[in-house]
């Protein structure tokens, strides 16, 4: 009864409030790097070195008035930034974090549910949070934000066949959908999959930034064409729950790309005796210091980067990404078949 109720109630307590406190503390950290990147300090004045500045953010969005547009569709326009913030958080429940801890002398799994279509999950819940985006814009009944939704719209068609076709190549390399058997299986064959399948790894990671409306694809927020995109009309915890979305989405992306091509929770060089000394660190650190490594990535892009222009981006997804998608996809199966 325990292990049926309890244990995997403790485990999506703990994980919810470390994500949102991880989540809460991002948006720091990216105001600090961009900062150093600026030559500027960033946050300095509540706490020691701004450390306590995502707090007083919290509380300022939350002592904000909440104004509904009168022409908005009231119900929609509440409803939207749930359906965008939800589908991040529970996606959260099949990303494996490490293998099994010993607890009270218990072996308890680092995960919430290993799903043997985990991958499949993934994919789903998280195309879902898009929708969000686009009713925001729709019921907000203002020109910016019906703008930004049927920019996301389009941009969500033109990433999501090639970042679909790359995840069914990594497929055909493990044979298997769940996170927890991708990363055993990179045990197994002692390498990441990374350097077996390196262009879907960069394609997944361009389909990443797309996804989570980041620089150079944040073409639904634009703020220099659209004034804020599709939150324009939003304020108080509505527009913050917007924000709690997009960097718990950063996160996803980093925890899955780590999962399914940098080893999961394993150490660098599981099969070389030298790096021996490397195993001694907890499985749940080396997935974490992964995730933190590609969260710095997508800041300092944010910081390096222009935004590309609407045809841009259309270019990129329907003649780049997909054909190479394709040719990816062909490849990968050939060479599972003969080899």
């Amino acid at each position: 009864m325990t292990d049926l109720f309890v244990l995997p109630l403790l485990q999506i307590v703990v994980v919810l409030n470390a994500v949102l406190v991880a989540v809460t503390y991002m948006v720091l950290l990216e105001r600090k790097i961009i900062a150093w990147v600026q030559s500027r300090l960033g946050p300095m004045r509540v706490g020691p070195h701004g450390i306590l500045q995502p707090i007083a953010d919290a509380l300022k969005l939350l002592l904000k008035e909440d104004i509904t547009p009168i022409r908005a569709d009231r119900w929609i326009f509440t409803l939207a930034p749930i359906i965008s913030l939800v589908p991040a958080l529970i996606a959260f429940a099949v990303i494996p974090f490490g293998g099994e801890a010993t607890l009270f002398g218990h072996r308890v799994p680092l995960y919430i549910a290993n799903v043997n279509v985990g991958l499949l999950y993934i994919v789903s819940i998280t195309s879902i949070g898009v929708y969000g985006i686009i009713l925001a814009g729709y019921s907000s009944n203002s020109k910016y934000p019906l703008l930004a939704s049927l920019r996301a719209s389009a941009q969500l068609i033109s990433y999501e066949v090639a970042v679909t076709l790359m995840l069914v190549s990594v497929i055909v390399t493990t044979r298997t959908l769940s996170l927890v058997g991708i990363v055993e299986g990179q045990m197994r064959q002692h390498i990441w999959y990374a350097f077996i399948q390196p262009v879907a790894a960069v394609v997944l990671f361009i389909g990443g930034l797309a996804e989570t409306n980041r620089t150079p694809f944040d073409l639904a927020e634009a703020e220099q064409e659209l004034t804020g995109g599709f939150h324009t009309e939003y304020s108080g915890m509505r527009f913050a729950m917007f924000f709690l979305a997009e960097y718990a989405n950063m996160i996803v992306v980093s925890a899955v790309m780590t999962t399914l091509f940098f080893g999961g929770w394993l150490s660098p060089f599981p099969n070389v005796a030298a790096a021996h000394f490397l195993w001694y660190i907890p499985g749940w650190i080396w997935f974490l210091l992964k995730t933190f490594v590609l969260l710095y990535v997508f800041i300092w892009i944010r910081a390096t980067l222009p935004r590309y222009r609407y045809d841009q981006l259309m270019r990129l997804g329907w003649k780049v990404l997909i054909p190479v998608a394709l040719v990816n996809l062909v490849v990968s199966a050939i060479v599972r078949v003969f080899l």
